[in-house]
């Protein structure tokens, strides 16, 4: 048989036959022209050394297997010497993967550290840069107004309290006098994660942690023109919103609704995603527990706070 059938038999290249060859493994025998006579036996050999390197095994290592379908086993594990190879491919795999996984504990380590570094910063001159989640990208789709909000204004907020990182339970119908500025959010992420796939594409989705530094830096003139109170609303928990105003330094509270009664009993827009239920980007002007006014939709998110301190400026209490 000529090398280029082994090669063929076997799977590989002839270049991987002539190293098998090369390092003892198969010793084809040789015609009277010199030229090299491979066996189907030779094949075979080449084929589970192959099928064993791709377990992992070393080339070198795959010799006791080999040996063993020499002496006329039915497989290349049926020797006590297989056995032992297995073992001590196993035992090696598993220091590798220990010391990969210690070194990708580190990496994890650095990225955070990276990340988290200076996200409670807003990006300027004067304070350095933030993590990419508080910038938008170009080109995003811009949100059409498709009506889910013109029933809210004069509708009177739900009796039902909400979780708040403030540590309290918020009663959304008596939020206290003056003005309440309530936005809710899709989602926020963090600086050491991806943004989800196909999330950019979601017209309006994409934004929150801009949003919500551009209130924080925004919250005392907020609060000047007649804003008494600002919170933010998502249905993410409030373990997950701690974090966000802890990272982000939020001079204010975010309210928590896993179950989106709000959205339910009010009628706020939500949409889906990746099998979640999220709502979409709206802000509750809120005065007496009625709802004064409404912004939706809302673009771009990072600017939205200037809406707002317009708004009241031109409707003073």
């Amino acid at each position: 048989m000529k090398i280029s059938e082994v090669a063929r038999r076997a799977g590989v290249t002839t270049k991987t036959v002539r190293y098998y060859e090369a390092v003892g493994l198969i010793a084809p025998a040789r015609l009277a022209n010199g030229y090299r006579d491979y066996s189907l036996q030779d094949a075979r050999m080449v084929r589970e050394a192959r099928a064993l390197n791709q377990l992992g095994i070393p080339v070198e290592q795959t010799r006791p297997f080999l040996e063993c379908l020499s002496q006329g086993r039915g497989h290349v594990d049926d020797c006590p010497s297989s056995l032992a190879g297995y073992r001590a491919a196993i035992d090696d795999l598993t220091e590798r993967i220990e010391a990969l996984t210690a070194r990708r504990a580190v990496l994890v380590e650095h990225l955070r550290d990276a990340a988290y570094r200076n996200s409670g910063t807003r990006s300027s001159e004067e304070e350095g840069t933030v993590s990419d989640l508080g910038r938008l990208p170009s080109g995003l789709p811009v949100p059409e107004d498709d009506g889910a909000a013109d029933h809210l204004v004069g509708r009177a907020m739900p009796d039902i309290d909400l979780a708040s990182t403030a540590g309290c339970a918020v009663p959304v119908h008596a939020l206290g006098e003056g003005r309440s500025v309530l936005y809710c959010y899709p989602l926020t992420g963090r600086p050491d994660t991806d943004v989800p796939d196909g999330w950019e594409a979601i017209p309006g989705a994409r934004g929150c942690t801009a949003e919500a530094c551009d209130l924080r830096d925004h919250h005392q003139e907020l609060t000047a023109l007649g804003a008494a109170r600002v919170f933010g609303l998502s249905s993410q928990d409030t373990g997950y919103q701690q974090e966000v105003v802890d990272r982000l330094r939020l001079p204010f509270a975010m309210l928590s609704d896993p179950a989106l009664r709000l959205a339910a009993l009010l009628g706020l827009p939500t949409f889906e995603f990746g099998g979640m239920t999220l709502y979409k980007r709206i802000t509750l002007i809120i005065r007496g527990g009625v709802v004064e006014h409404v912004f939706y939709p809302i673009f771009p998110p990072n600017e939205h706070a200037r809406q707002v301190l317009e708004w009241l400026k031109d409707n003073p209490v």
